[in-house]
């Protein structure tokens, strides 16, 4: 109630982008006093031979730069998902570019990959790797195109993002399902997404010695049926481990949000509660496809206990959340673990 009250009456009266850098540092200072107060929120997950603490990770978007991966750890997330990463660094879409409506519980974002590039994060997790302090969550690596790259060169920008990041990440995500990059959704086609699945899965084996990373790819909501399944027929001839569904939506449909509002926030992804139906519907529709086959993430309007549990029934070998986590606070990540602990 505290950390809601805190957020209706503050952080909505300031900048969304500033406050999440406010809020980021917050973590980051809090650290060891979360390590103390967040308790019994552990239930290990086996997923692509990986053990996961909990079921519940942190979707990639809020930590984009890996500078706070085990600070979110100890809030209790079973899984950091760093990134969006790409090859050389940009600064991504001019601001503002992150917009709140609290009314639906969802975000509007068109941050456009701002990161520092794939050299400095891989620089990042070395020195986390060497430092010994490092937690034992499991740390996904979300890869992406750099905007000024061509369509053309894409291939080439994410093997050098899995060439440089592969060696420190214990799964790597393929993102080509952002609407915030010029073309990358087109990347989602079959016979575009093909070679850099390969060649992603080419780099990360090269450097990662008799480690096996775990590739999986990320996709959009606003997919038509046949070409979801388009994707999941090629990420199992590709051998990839998992599809991560979904990202965010370019629909405005339905939201509680007065229209001359959602209006002014332009364009961008949104994420949230209004995400849940189809990013659920999306779910089944994989599961039913593969089978066993693939590792299915669920993510989009995992808002509540209730909901996370939905979307495992619903095929979800994994969850992660990001809006919830904007909205409910610090405490939210270890008391849904917790709860679907004690559910299981």
């Amino acid at each position: 109630m505290t950390y809601r009250l805190l957020f209706e009456h503050a952080a909505t009266r300031v900048d969304a982008e500033r406050a999440h850098r406010v809020g980021s540092a917050a973590v980051r200072a809090g650290r060891p006093l979360a390590r103390k107060v967040v308790r019994g929120w552990r239930s290990p997950v086996r997923a692509m031979g990986l053990e996961f603490p909990a079921v519940l990770g942190l979707a990639a978007g809020f930590d984009k730069d890996a500078t706070g991966v085990d600070a979110l750890a100890a809030l209790g997330f079973g899984s950091v998902e760093i990134g969006t990463v790409t090859g050389h660094p940009q600064p991504g879409n001019p601001t503002p570019r992150l917009f709140r409506l609290p009314a639906d519980r969802a975000l509007v974002n068109r941050m456009g990959f701002n990161n520092d590039g794939a050299e400095a994060v891989a620089a990042r997790l070395r020195r986390r790797a060497v430092s010994g302090r490092r937690s034992d969550t499991v740390l996904g690596v979300n890869i992406g195109k750099t905007k000024v790259v061509d369509e053309a060169d894409a291939e080439g920008d994410y093997r050098l993002s899995a060439r440089l990041l592969a060696p420190y990440a214990d799964y790597l995500v393929v993102n080509v399902s952002s609407p915030n990059t010029p073309g990358l959704r087109a990347l989602q086609a079959v016979e575009r997404l093909q070679p850099i699945l390969a060649g992603v899965r080419q780099e990360a084996d090269a450097v990662s010695g008799d480690r096996r990373v775990p590739l999986l790819v990320k996709i959009a909501p606003d997919l038509d049926d046949d070409d979801v399944l388009a994707v999941a027929d090629l990420a199992l001839a590709e051998g990839l481990d998992g599809v991560v569904a979904t990202n965010t939506t370019i629909a405005r449909d339905g939201l509680r949000t007065p229209g001359v509002e959602v209006a002014a926030t332009g364009a961008g992804g949104l994420s949230g509660a209004p995400l849940a139906a189809r990013s659920t519907e999306v779910l089944r529709l994989l599961r039913g496809h593969v089978g066993d086959a693939l590792t299915l993430v669920g993510v989009g309007g995992v808002g509540s206990v209730d909901e996370a549990r939905e979307r495992l029934d619903a095929g979800a070998d994994l969850l992660q959340a990001y809006s919830a986590f904007i909205y409910e606070g610090p405490l939210w990540p270890s008391r849904v673990n917790r709860a679907l602990r004690r559910r299981q």
